[in-house]
């Protein structure tokens, strides 16, 4: 196998790990954030401030901002606990009360989203479908290159 085979099959396989990941981690997401709002308990937080974080830009690519909150709140076990959550609701201001949601055994965990499984299913749905989408062309561009490749292995000297 030659560096241009191997360049062939190790680009597109870390196109591959890099879906799987982002699959997983998704998912895991997704559980957490459904689990939270089946399970968990609810506290009043307080935000603490609220920022946004931008990316891309460069060259001729678009920016993209995301709005984050710091929202700080105490367990029903009286524990003060402070997180960062990004895509919040732009209505929400410094110094506002929410509802959050936390699991006890992970309140780092929490969310100030308002529960709307159905929302997150089609939302979670659409992730996945994209992952898998584009594993499987990751996969099937190393199954063309492998047969590329095989054809011409009788060709060239």
């Amino acid at each position: 196998m030659g560096l241009l085979e191997a360049f062939f099959y190790i680009i597109p396989g870390i196109f591959v790990v890099g879906g799987v990941l982002g699959l997983y981690r998704t998912l895991k997401r997704s559980s957490q954030i459904s689990r939270t709002w089946r399970h968990g308990r609810t506290a009043e937080a307080r935000c603490l401030r609220s920022y946004t974080r931008t990316s891309g830009g460069g060259g001729d690519t678009s920016v993209t901002t995301t709005l984050h909150h710091v929202y700080e709140f105490t367990t029903a076990e009286g524990r003060v606990v402070r997180f960062d959550e990004a895509s919040g609701r732009s209505t929400v201001v410094e110094g506002d009360f929410v509802t959050v949601y936390y699991l006890p055994e992970h309140p780092e965990g929490a969310t100030s989203r308002p529960p709307a499984q159905g929302r997150l299913a089609v939302g979670t749905g659409c992730s996945v479908a994209f992952f898998v989408v584009f594993i499987g062309f990751a996969l099937a561009f190393i199954v063309g290159a492998h047969f590329a490749f095989s054809a011409a292995d009788g060709f060239a000297p």
